[in-house]
């Protein structure tokens, strides 16, 4: 680029202000750096897919001859059925790995794209969203991964007597992803909640008086959420996110007291008046009134005072 270019370039605007083809112009660019980033370490897992794929079966409770005992049963035989089966196994588990892997990347770039027309407090809020939101989302992550024999178990518990399920890779990934997408986006709804009361929508007194239908909700979602049926799968989904609710509430309470030291009316309604001071203040006795200068009532008008008044008489 010239010198003369660099010159007639419009410089940015410092309150993020952009024309609609300068905000296209940037959002195709974010777009762009993301599906690179997906695409380099889609090519990246494609190299490690075998052992990727050991790591992801290595849950499954599978069926040899030294494991049948073991799981008395409650075992699969995992089968590719179909001559392009293993070849769509490969893509599916290299475009997911390169999906996750890349999470860093194509979440700075959508943060990087809002950012420009947020507040300074506002940024902040983000910035704590985006800390807190990857460590809540892989915790989930590991809690489902450490959860799938069980969920495996219970499922071919199903399988009549007398049959050995065979189970194709694509079927057991998908109720893993599942199970990881759904437990990684439930350990984000108290950190959802969090961010409510950090922009004044709902209090924390509130939140806590919410509780009945939180654990109900929460257990009822954890209910259908989860591909068994057994309970165990339920509590661990549904423990972890209570646990996670009331600590979201105590954040928010700690948060109110913060506003209410600052600002003794921050906690009420946009309807809700506030309180007014009716007390009486003391008032100061009033002190001697001087001499006015002006002339006495009845006092003789000077001369030239006279001529005046005649004039505009």
């Amino acid at each position: 680029m010239s010198k003369s270019s660099k010159a007639l370039k419009a410089p940015k605007d410092s309150e993020g202000r952009m024309a609609l083809a300068d905000h296209l112009r940037e959002l195709r660019n974010r777009v762009v750096k993301s599906v690179l980033a997906i695409v380099v370490l889609t090519i990246v897992a494609l190299i490690y897919h075998k052992q990727i794929e050991t790591f992801l079966l290595k849950p499954l409770p599978q069926c040899t001859v030294d494991t049948a005992a073991q799981y008395k049963g409650k075992c699969a035989q995992v089968s590719n059925i179909g001559l392009t089966s293993g070849f769509t196994w490969m893509l599916q588990v290299a475009l997911t790995a390169g999906v996750v892997g890349a999470v860093p990347i194509w979440l700075y770039q959508v943060w990087a794209f809002v950012v420009p027309g947020l507040h300074k407090h506002e940024r902040k809020y983000t910035m704590i969203f985006m800390a807190c939101g990857a460590p809540l989302f892989l915790a989930g992550a590991v809690c489902a991964f450490l959860l799938l024999p069980t969920t495996v178990e219970v499922l071919i518990s199903f399988t009549p007597n007398g049959t050995t399920p065979i189970l194709p890779p694509n079927d057991y990934f998908n109720i893993a992803t599942r199970m990881v997408l759904v437990f990684g986006f439930a350990f984000e709804f108290p950190l959802l909640l969090v961010m409510l009361n950090l922009i004044g929508m709902v209090s924390g007194r509130r939140l806590l008086g919410w509780w009945r239908g939180m654990i109900m909700g929460i257990t009822v979602f954890a209910a259908f959420a989860t591909p068994s049926a057994d309970p165990l799968s339920m509590l661990a989904l549904a423990a972890p996110i209570w646990a996670l609710y009331f600590v979201a509430v105590g954040v928010a309470m700690l948060n109110d007291r913060r506003k209410a030291r600052r600002n003794p009316d921050a906690g009420l309604d946009d309807e809700e008046a506030s309180a007014l001071d009716l007390s009486v203040d003391a008032v100061a006795l009033p002190g001697p009134v001087e001499a006015s200068a002006a002339p006495l009532a009845g006092a003789p008008v000077p001369a030239a005072r006279r001529e005046q008044l005649d004039d505009i008489t």
